[in-house]
């Protein structure tokens, strides 16, 4: 099923569906993520090391344990709407997660691997969907209803999200003298 198949977009998380593309399946979008993953430009992040830029902003570590933390938080959510559950689902503080998760102890390329398994997970779950499962409908914070369909490509665009802040805001760091092996 494609993006133009969702019957509610989610508010907020419209920013991040709309940044996948028109012409794909949910499957294929987080397949494409998948991908983008496999292709990072580590050299750069490496480069980066704990560097913000601004006072307060995640490092690369963060913002990629933050991609992941949510991935799992999201994934319990479609789940259970996908298997009926109607109970309303609990708020997720990331700022709380970013400080407790301690990502700027693990080295990078640990976190881009778990990152990658719980991605693939994510692709497996949604093949073993139908289409049924798929457009169930569930209750979010806040009164916001949300479905499997629509947070799938919410992953897909959540990633995209940060990868493009780290290239538009983060790159600029980068000592004047970096060049990529």
């Amino acid at each position: 099923m494609k993006k133009s198949d969702i019957q509610i977009m989610p508010e907020y998380f419209d920013r991040y569906i709309l940044l996948t593309d028109d012409h794909l399946s949910v499957v294929e979008a987080l397949e494409l993520s998948l991908k983008e993953l496999n292709e990072a430009p580590l050299d750069k992040w490496r480069a980066l090391g704990d560097t913000v830029y601004a006072e307060g902003k995640w490092t690369v570590r963060d913002i990629l344990q933050h991609c992941l933390d949510t991935e799992r938080v999201f994934v319990y959510r479609i789940l259970a709407i996908a298997r009926g559950d109607q109970q309303k689902m609990t708020p997720y503080d990331e700022n709380e997660f970013a400080k407790n998760a301690l990502a700027n102890r693990r080295p990078l390329d640990e976190i881009l691997e778990e990152m990658k398994l719980v991605r693939r997970a994510t692709i497996m779950l949604f093949k073993s969907f139908t289409e049924t499962m798929l457009m169930q409908n569930g209750h979010g914070y806040n009164g916001m209803k949300y479905g499997p369909l629509a947070l799938g490509f919410m992953l897909a665009g959540h990633q995209r999200w940060h990868l493009k802040i780290l290239e538009e805001r983060y790159y600029a760091c980068l000592p004047k003298d970096f060049e990529e092996s």
